[in-house]
């Protein structure tokens, strides 16, 4: 990949990220920034191919449960990151746990009721944020008018669930009380 195309997933991705923590934290679920964890975002690395291998399938009926369900999995990954890392960083392919639980197309209900244990009205705010985000994701990706199915169409969707995977944990990290601290 030429240095200019790199260069310009970059800034997208940058643009997507400050859209995102802006809305979010407008919204009072973030304050400012992406609260992150290297194990959780080096856990992305490892589960985005598996993830990319079913979500690129989805992407022409469904895009935006191909965007969102990366923000459950950051979801997913801080609260297990949370609860007992030592544990869950032991799972092989922690996407494929998640999944093989009911398959994809139920994912969102997997991570919302039995990995955060959300019901009622959390159950259906946390849907309303991840439509909300994957929603920006996707006009943002509809904004560049790349040439759907090309090489650069891919990357910029993978770029995309990496943001809005960050996002997901984020926004978890942050409802559990974690604070962004400068070292």
């Amino acid at each position: 990949m030429e240095t200019q195309e790199l260069d310009f997933l970059a800034q997208y991705e940058s643009s997507l990220t400050k859209n995102i923590v802006d809305m979010l934290t407008h919204d009072g679920m973030l304050d400012g920034a992406f609260l992150d964890s290297p194990d959780i975002s080096d856990k992305w690395k490892e589960i985005a191919p598996y993830y990319m291998a079913d979500a690129v399938k989805e992407i022409a009926q469904y895009p935006n449960v191909a965007l969102g369900w990366a923000m459950y999995m950051g979801m997913a990954v801080a609260s297990m990151w949370d609860r007992d890392w030592e544990r869950y960083s032991q799972i092989e392919n922690l996407y494929e746990y998640v999944r093989n639980i009911r398959g994809f197309d139920y994912l969102d209900e997997v991570v919302r009721e039995q990995i955060l244990g959300l019901h009622d009205a959390e159950f259906k705010a946390a849907e309303q944020l991840v439509q909300r985000c994957s929603q920006m994701a996707l006009d943002a990706i509809r904004h560049e008018q790349i040439e759907s199915q090309s090489p650069m169409a891919f990357h910029v969707f993978a770029r995309s669930t990496k943001v809005l995977f960050n996002a997901g944990a984020a926004t978890v990290l942050f409802g559990l009380g974690y604070k962004l601290v400068k070292a």
